[in-house]
């Protein structure tokens, strides 16, 4: 015969002296895509910040013919990124 009761059983804390810690040194990916702008050396890998811009946008902050184009996009580094991303800042032109 079973005995039910409305006790609910709580969570045992694990003190945080017992945890786990992260002492473990992460081993920083090498970049494999560089950027598309000609004048830079970063890589635009996702995992660095790299994002991926369109042709357009590109040629407004840099010009025509100063960055590689790859399949309609121009991959950029973070810094590259956050200098379109200022340059285009004060743009009030909303498209709505």
């Amino acid at each position: 015969m079973s005995r039910r009761t409305n006790r609910v059983q709580r969570k045992v804390r694990v003190p945080s002296s017992k945890r786990k810690k992260a002492n473990t040194t992460k081993v920083e990916k090498p970049g494999e895509i560089p950027c598309g702008i000609s004048s830079c050396d970063g890589f635009a890998d996702k995992h660095k910040g790299g994002r991926s811009l369109s042709q357009e946008n590109a040629i407004d902050t840099w010009g025509e013919g100063t960055f590689s184009v790859r399949k309609n996009r121009v991959r950029v580094c973070k810094g590259c990124y956050k200098a379109w991303k200022k340059d285009n800042k004060d743009d009030t032109s909303s498209h709505y």
